[in-house]
């Protein structure tokens, strides 16, 4: 283990930040089974006290329940926190692209300017804070025009309520749009050794342009941790009953493969889990790597990934077992 907290610059923003981050949308409760406030509050505060600084949340997450516990938790530690959240999944209008119903009443995805400026002083407001360090678009809007978007983003940054910009779930396209509009600094996509694609799509487009990569859903929302067995069960809203990733065969493949990450991860006095995390965070133009937690002891176990560094025959040889068998996944 190094004494130091990975750190890493988003895109050209000049923002540094921990490379591993607190995400919290198993914190706003929705899709994850509800939400316990104090429990919540506990894991992002020992978060921060174990070096991580960048913190990643939404309006989405529970419709603004996760910033609200955000802005409680960071109150008296802004100055320690890289705080980032999104926009453009709105509730408070009905133009845009209809996206989900959320407890009956429609959500759009929506990037117009006037969505824009009033999103961004809703997230002000709930975070309890007077900017926002890295702001981002949270599902892309088929039907704004990306410049419209950027010169709404970049006006922000005039005006300091941003310190840079990013997007989320976006095609190359969309990247490409960003980069011709201002200056994008990071794309936030999904990507785990369960799911690898952004390595073909995103990866050298970003480098070739300083665009970060934040990878989210970096331990497989669970599965990569190696606490998921296969009997475990999942109730209520939660997204992982009936999603396939979770049937019995993967997870049956997933614990084969952590058989093999087991010496590496008891060779640097690691979990299983710090391992994926540090592994992911040594994949070519992958800088931060978004980990969830809802409790104080994940938020600690998660956090000290960021000063793991594992060796180029480690990497290596966690590939060869992801390759093995991870190939024939039921996506």
């Amino acid at each position: 283990m190094s004494h130091e907290m990975l750190t890493r610059e988003i895109g050209k923003s000049g923002i540094k930040a921990s490379a591993i981050g607190l995400g919290t949308w198993a914190i706003g409760g929705w899709m994850w089974g509800g939400t316990d406030e104090d429990r919540s509050i506990a894991a992002i505060q020992a978060s921060i006290d174990e070096g991580i600084s960048l913190i990643d949340t939404a309006p989405a997450y529970g419709q603004g329940v996760a910033e609200e516990i955000v802005g409680r938790a960071i109150k008296g530690r802004r100055e320690k926190v890289v705080l980032a959240t999104k926009c453009g999944l709105v509730w408070h209008t009905q133009k845009g692209n209809h996206f989900f119903d959320y407890n009956g009443a429609p959500v759009h995805r929506y990037l117009a300017r006037d969505a824009i400026v009033y999103e961004v002083e809703q997230s002000l407001t709930r975070l309890g804070t007077d900017h926002i360090d890295h702001y981002i678009t949270h599902w892309q809007d088929p039907t704004t025009p990306v410049d419209e978007t950027m010169e709404a983003l970049t006006q922000l940054k005039t005006q300091g309520k941003i310190g840079s910009i990013g997007a989320s779930n976006t095609t190359t396209a969309d990247v490409q749009a960003y980069l011709a509009a201002g200056q994008l600094d990071a794309v936030q996509e999904e990507y785990s050794m369960m799911k690898r694609d952004v390595e073909g799509s995103h990866v050298d487009l970003c480098k070739a342009n300083g665009v970060s990569i934040l990878s989210y859903s970096s331990l497989a929302l669970g599965l990569l941790s190696g606490k998921i067995g296969p009997d475990r069960q999942f109730e209520g809203d939660d997204q992982r009953k009936e999603n396939p990733w979770f049937s019995q065969a993967n997870r049956q493949r997933v614990a084969r493969l952590m058989q093999d990450v087991q010496p590496i991860a008891e060779e640097h006095g690691a979990t299983l889990a710090q391992t994926v995390i540090a592994w992911t965070l040594q994949q070519p133009g992958i800088t931060f790597s978004l980990c969830g937690a809802r409790n104080v002891a994940q938020a600690e176990e998660n956090a000290r990934a960021g000063f793991l560094r594992l060796s180029a025959d480690d990497v290596s040889s966690i590939d060869q077992s992801a390759k093995q068998h991870l190939s024939d996944l039921a996506a």
